[in-house]
Parts: structure tokens; sequence; C-alpha cells
């Protein structure tokens, strides 16, 4: 497996750089602990919070399933979650939905490098079982929103896609 390295705790930002590690796992924490949200929702909103961009109760509300599809143990929410930030992301910057496909299809594919799998019950192997402590994905939460973070702000959604240069 190719896997990639990210590093995104420290980013430039404006004039100075900003480490988001701590703030990453502080709203991990809230989402789940305090506001218990599921992982495609606290992906949303930690992406939009550190890129600035507002995102509406709609677009939250439609991540309310996204948790493995209803706790079925399909696509995890942590990808699900990106995507759809995704998604947003590119129509703020002006992107055809032919380039934003495109993106998604990269980040699917290095992030299934990364972590080994797409799927939740790969991913989440323990399921959703009565038994199971609460918030068992917070670790993998924190590293897959480093990781997306960290492939947007590094610029692997800009540079290239599958060979073709934008």
């Amino acid at each position: 497996m190719n896997r990639i390295d990210f590093q995104p705790r420290l980013w430039k930002h404006g004039e100075g750089e900003i480490n988001y590690g701590d703030m990453i796992k502080e709203r991990v924490y809230k989402y789940y602990w305090e506001d218990d949200i599921n992982c495609a929702t606290t992906v949303l909103k930690i992406l939009a919070e550190i890129f600035d961009l507002e995102l509406t109760s709609q677009v939250t509300d439609s991540a309310i399933g996204l948790h493995g599809a209803g706790k079925f143990g399909a696509q995890c929410g942590l990808v699900e979650g990106s995507l759809m930030f995704i998604g947003i992301w590119g129509k703020k910057k002006g992107y055809d939905v032919n380039r934003i496909v495109d993106l998604c299809y990269r980040f699917a594919d290095d992030f299934q490098k990364n972590f080994g799998s797409l799927v939740c019950r790969d991913l989440r192997p323990q399921g959703f079982s009565p038994d199971n402590p609460p918030h068992l994905c917070e670790e993998i939460t924190i590293k897959a929103v480093e990781f997306t973070a960290g492939y947007i702000a590094n610029g692997y959604l800009i540079s290239t896609s599958r060979g073709k240069s934008f």
C-alpha cells in the first residue's frame, strides 16, 4: 500500500502560521462528548471552521445519517463528511462539477491509501453494538480531520488530478 504521510498541524494562514492540531482535538471532543454529533457532521463543522466557510443547518442536517450509512457499516462518515466539504469548498473556489468529482475521486483514493479503507466496518471493526463505549472513533476522527485539512491546505486538491493539470 502506498501510504501518504501528511503533517498538517502547522499551516500558513495569512501572514503567519497556525497550529490546528489542538483545535482539532478540542472540537472533536466537544462535538462527540458535549454535542453528541456524528463523525460526518464533526468533520464538516471543523473543516468549515478551519477554511472559514459557512455551513447552513440544511447542510449539517444532511449529514445526520452519514455515520457508516446510519450505523450500517458502509462508507465511513469521515470520508462522507470530507467529500461533502470538498464539494462545498470546490464550488466556492469556482471549480466546475467535473473538477470537483475528480478531486473527490483523488481524495478517496488517497484516504484509502492512508487509512486502509473507505468503509466504516473496516475502520471500526467492532461495529455499532450497544455494548460499545461511546465515541470509539474519536482518535481516527482526529487523524482523518488532520489528514483532510492538511490535504486541502497543502494544495493536494489544487495542483493535479489523475495526471491532468489544472
